[in-house]
């Protein structure tokens, strides 16, 4: 049996995250604080006490999804299991980054950074209300691209941004555009086309001003090669050299999370089980989607960790 550690992207925060496992960890408390001291804010207080919309804004939903990810790393470290269990690690956007933290590519406090200026360069990179995003339930990648192609005819970007399980790929760009792609998705023999509650279009090509910003912050840390090879998003392949690392995180901002192809890839290397490290189990159902073959385990609260390390 072969396990990779996967890592949940933006939708999956919710209050009180986190709580049960720096309650029962001291070293998943002390992510939250190294988190709050790399911020130089409490993080954590809003995670644990806040309100949701502002937990969900952006700029907080990353860094904060990212601590409770780590936060039920270290747990799992604490009950004996390490990074050294995986074969690859990967996460779907946001994910990304708890993945190459998690397998020691980046430093905690350079990740909660990393995220907090994601959040704000994505949010600020296009106006409130001119993008949007919309899920297209029942059609193919190949075949959403095509729906792209045709619905930005008229000048305006709509990108297939999310490939995320065969039944499910979410289109991004310009509100309008998406809009129509959403109508042409339906003649197409689209299930449902669902509008998505985001305050940006993610992985466009309208993020390149975001993209601009990345490439200036990471070239300012330091990456090292991940204990375990990371399966990046954009080319659904294992990389383990940090200078391919870093550029693919650019490129990440305005390209395709391609996580069918990950999982597949994945599995086609002999992973046979999943673990989804951090809050809710988002990746979990595409990962059956995509294959009902492969196991998936949440690891998200002190009770998970027990039960996934034997403790």
């Amino acid at each position: 049996m072969s396990i990779a550690f996967v890592f949940p992207g933006q939708g999956a925060q919710t209050i009180g995250m986190g709580k049960a496992l720096a309650d029962a960890y001291p070293a998943a408390k002390a992510v939250f604080d190294e988190v709050d001291a790399a911020l130089g804010e409490s993080l954590s207080s809003l995670i644990w006490e806040g309100d949701i919309e502002t937990l969900t804004l952006t700029q907080n939903a990353q860094p904060a999804l990212m601590a409770t990810s780590m936060a039920a790393m270290r747990a799992l470290e604490a009950e004996g299991v390490s990074i050294d269990k995986a074969a690859f690690v990967a996460g779907h956007s946001l994910g990304e980054y708890s993945a190459l933290a998690a397998s020691g590519a980046l430093s905690l406090a350079d990740t909660a950074r990393l995220l907090r200026t994601r959040g704000q360069a994505m949010q600020s990179a296009v106006p409130v209300g001119v993008g949007a995003m919309a899920a297209l339930l029942g059609l193919d990648f190949e075949t959403v691209k095509a729906v792209a192609a045709e619905a930005a005819a008229e000048g305006e970007v709509v990108q297939a941004a999310n490939d995320n399980d065969p039944t499910q790929v979410v289109v991004s760009g310009h509100k309008a555009a998406v809009e129509r792609a959403a109508e042409i998705a339906k003649e197409k023999g689209a299930k449902r086309a669902v509008m998505l509650p985001v305050s940006a279009p993610f992985h466009c090509a309208l993020m390149q001003p975001a993209a601009d910003v990345m490439a200036e912050a990471l070239a300012g840390v330091e990456i090292k090669a991940p204990a375990v090879p990371l399966i990046a998003n954009v080319r659904a392949d294992a990389v383990t050299d940090p200078d391919t690392i870093r550029q693919l995180l650019v490129e990440q901002v305005t390209g395709s999370v391609r996580w069918r192809e990950s999982v597949e890839a994945m599995a086609a290397k002999g992973v046979t089980e999943f673990w989804e490290i951090g809050a809710g189990k988002a990746l979990s159902g595409m990962i059956r989607k995509i294959d009902r073959a492969l196991v998936s385990k949440q690891v998200g609260t002190d009770a998970d960790v027990k039960a996934v390390s034997g403790a």
